[in-house]
């Protein structure tokens, strides 16, 4: 069920790690952060309700790109697991086995 290989988030995790330990401040603290990755969410909320919602943008606000907002929140989450200890890959893992058991039988699979 697991692949092995997919161990990505760990190097991810690390990167970030690298970037924040070279700065005398380190992490902020756990409610900084939530702070932050609700800003950042909020950010990617506003796109998604530009680019398919009922709230068209503004003509003077400038284009966003849903790739970088979604990896802000990423840094953000990363930041957070860090910051706690959390090994990313295998809590990871583990909510994927939860899916894999909860819903797989959800849904209609699709016929290869």
């Amino acid at each position: 069920m697991t692949d092995p290989g997919a161990r990505n988030l760990m190097a991810a995790q690390g990167r970030v790690d690298e970037w924040i330990s070279q700065f005398e401040e380190g992490y902020w603290p756990p409610l900084a952060n939530l702070a932050r990755l609700i800003e950042e969410v909020g950010e990617l909320a506003r796109l998604v309700n530009h680019r398919f919602g009922t709230k068209p943008k503004k003509p003077d606000e400038s284009e966003q790109d849903m790739a970088e907002e979604l990896a802000d929140v990423l840094f953000v989450i990363l930041c957070m697991a860090n910051e706690q200890g959390i090994d990313l890959d295998e809590a990871f893992d583990g909510v994927m086995k939860k899916y894999h058991l909860r819903d797989g039988e959800r849904w209609v699979r699709k016929v290869e």
